[in-house]
């Protein structure tokens, strides 16, 4: 699944090791998700949503 994960952490000027603490997930989970190799589960990706304040489907592509 593409995202923009890593363009959004970026804006903000977060680590992958801020928002994964944002997350409360570990650094390789944020990694995983930003290359694509891991589909965060549901709950993630609202947690994730509402940490950027926008919806799901602003950030990750089918």
């Amino acid at each position: 699944m593409n995202n923009h994960l890593k363009d959004l952490r970026a804006a903000k000027g977060w680590s992958q090791a801020i928002l994964a603490e944002k997350l409360d997930v570990s650094r390789q989970t944020v990694i995983a998700i930003e290359k694509g190799k891991y589909d965060p589960s549901l709950p993630l990706a609202f947690k994730i949503a509402g940490t950027f304040g926008l919806r799901i489907e602003d950030i990750f592509e089918p």
